[in-house]
C-alpha cells in the first residue's frame, strides 16, 4: 500500500463520480477518480437510446421516491439550481442542449449521449482530476489518524477523504455491483431495502406478445387509497410485457408491492383524454358507423381489434348493433383496463436503483458521512430516485457536485500530488 496520504479519491467514475471530480479539482483539490471498468460513464452512453437525456426543463422534487424525509431529497437536489446545471453543461463544458418540447427533456444538440461522457471525463482531467481505471475498490477502512485506507485488488491507497460513486445495482452489465453498498452497510449505514426502480413489467404468460411494438400515450394508476399514485406518458407493449415512461414511472409501486407478497393492480386509460362518460357518448350513437372506426381514430388498430375481441364484440359490428352490456365492457376495458402483469425486468433493465443509503446519516450540505468524518456519497447510491426525463441526472449532477466541494482547498505537498 502507498505510504502517501491523497488529498481525495473518488471512487467511481460514472455521473455522480464525474461531476464531484470536477467540483473538486477545480476547488484546488488534487483528486484521483478509481473506475473498475476500462472507461467511465457507461450508464451515460447507455441513456436515453445513447442521446443521454442530460436533464429535465422542469425539476419536480415532489415525484422522488425515498424512504428518508422529503424535505432533503428537495434540499439536496436544489443545491443547485437547474439553470446553474444547464449553464454548467451549456458555457463551461461547451456543450449545447436541446429542448424536446413533447417531452420536456434535454439533449445534447449532437444527440450523442458520448459527447456528454466525453466533455465530462475532458473537464475533470483539464481542472486536474487524474483516472485509474481497471482498478476496483473492494473496502475502504478509517485509518487511526482520520484518513481512510482503500482497499484495492492489488495493494490500496491512503486518502484524506473519499467520495463514493458507485452507483447502486441497475444495469450491472455497467460496471454497478453494489460494492458501495456493500461498503457503506459494513460501516453502519443504514440502507433502505433495495429494488429495481424504472424498469419494465412483465406479463407470464406474454397475453399481450401479439401487440409488440405498438406504442401509445396513455395514463396508469397503480396502488391503493390515498396512496395511489398515476402517470400520463408513453407506452409500448413488448414481446414479454409493458414499457414506456408511463409504466417505468410506476414500476417502483408494482415491483415493492410483489417483493411484499401482495401485487397491486394496475389500471390503464388508453385513451387519457376520454373517461368513461364520453366514451359511453361516442358508443351510443345510434348509426351505422363501425365500433372498430370509432376506436381506430383514438387507438392503434392492433389494440382496438383487441379490446374488441376481448369484449366479444365482431369487428364488423356498428354501433346500432351493439349491445348495452358489451359497450359497458368495452368502456371499462377502454378507461380501467385491468394490466396483466406478473413480475417485472428486474436490475438488468432498471433506469436506477431504489432504496441505498439513508439521506439522514448524511449532513445534506456536504454529503458526508455523520458516522465516519471524510466520507462522503453521493449519486445513485443515495435513497433517492425521481421519474424518467433527465431527473436522476439532475440529481447525480447536484450531489456529485456537493460531495465534490466540500473538501478544502488544500496545498499538497510533493509527496501527496498525484501522479
Amino acid at each position: 500500500m502507498s505510504r502517501e496520504t491523497l488529498p481525495a479519491v473518488v471512487v467511481g467514475a460514472g455521473a455522480a463520480g464525474l461531476m464531484a471530480a470536477i467540483a473538486a479539482a477545480r476547488a484546488g483539490e488534487p483528486v484521483l477518480v478509481l473506475e473498475g471498468k476500462e472507461d467511465g460513464g457507461r450508464k451515460i452512453l447507455i441513456s436515453g437510446g445513447g442521446r443521454c437525456n442530460v436533464l429535465p426543463s422542469a425539476l419536480a422534487p415532489g415525484r422522488f421516491q425515498s424512504e428518508s424525509s422529503p424535505h432533503l431529497v428537495r434540499r439536496m437536489l436544489e443545491a443547485w439550481p437547474l439553470v446553474a446545471q444547464r449553464r454548467f453543461f451549456e458555457e463551461e463544458l461547451g456543450l449545447p442542449l436541446v429542448l424536446e418540447a413533447e417531452t420536456g427533456k434535454l439533449f445534447p444538440a449532437s444527440n450523442r449521449a458520448r459527447d456528454v461522457r466525453d466533455r465530462l471525463v475532458e473537464g475533470a482531467r483539464q481542472a486536474g482530476a487524474e483516472f485509474r481505471f481497471r482498478e476496483r475498490v473492494l473496502d475502504l477502512l478509517p485509518a487511526g489518524d482520520g484518513s481512510w485506507t482503500v482497499q484495492l485488488a492489488e495493494g490500496g491507497l491512503r486518502a484524506s477523504r473519499v467520495i463514493v460513486a458507485t452507483g447502486g445495482l441497475s444495469v450491472p452489465a455497467t460496471g454497478s455491483d453494489g460494492v458501495g453498498l456493500a461498503i457503506a452497510r459494513r460501516l453502519g449505514h443504514t440502507i433502505h431495502e433495495t429494488y429495481p426502480a424504472l424498469t419494465p413489467l412483465t406479463a407470464d404468460p406474454p397475453v399481450h406478445a401479439a401487440l409488440a411494438g405498438v406504442s401509445l400515450t396513455v395514463e396508469v394508476s397503480a396502488g391503493r387509497g390515498r396512496a395511489r399514485l398515476a402517470s400520463r406518458g408513453g407506452m409500448v407493449f413488448t414481446h414479454h410485457g409493458y414499457s414506456g415512461p408511463a409504466i417505468l414511472d410506476l414500476s417502483h409501486v408494482a415491483v415493492r408491492s410483489r417483493l411484499a407478497g401482495t401485487p397491486v393492480e394496475l389500471l390503464v386509460n388508453w385513451a387519457p383524454d376520454l373517461d368513461a362518460a364520453e366514451w359511453e357518448s361516442l358508443l351510443t350513437e345510434r348509426s351505422a358507423r363501425g365500433v372498430l372506426t370509432v376506436l381506430r381514430d383514438r387507438l392503434p388498430a392492433r389494440l382496438a381489434e383487441r379490446l374488441l375481441e376481448e369484449v366479444g364484440v365482431p369487428e364488423g359490428c356498428q354501433l346500432s348493433q351493439l349491445p348495452r352490456a358489451a359497450r359497458r365492457a368495452l368502456v371499462q376495458r377502454l378507461t380501467a383496463y385491468v394490466l396483466p402483469w406478473t413480475g417485472d425486468e428486474g436490475y438488468r433493465k432498471a433506469e436506477v436503483t431504489g432504496g441505498g443509503v439513508a439521506l439522514e446519516e448524511l449532513h445534506p450540505a456536504t454529503l458526508e458521512s455523520r458516522r465516519h468524518p471524510g466520507l462522503f456519497f453521493c449519486g445513485e447510491i443515495l435513497d433517492a430516485f425521481g421519474p424518467i426525463g433527465g431527473h436522476n441526472f439532475s440529481w447525480a449532477w447536484s450531489t456529485g457536485r456537493t460531495a465534490g466541494l466540500a473538501g478544502k482547498t488544500k496545498e499538497a505537498g510533493p509527496e501527496a500530488r498525484l501522479s
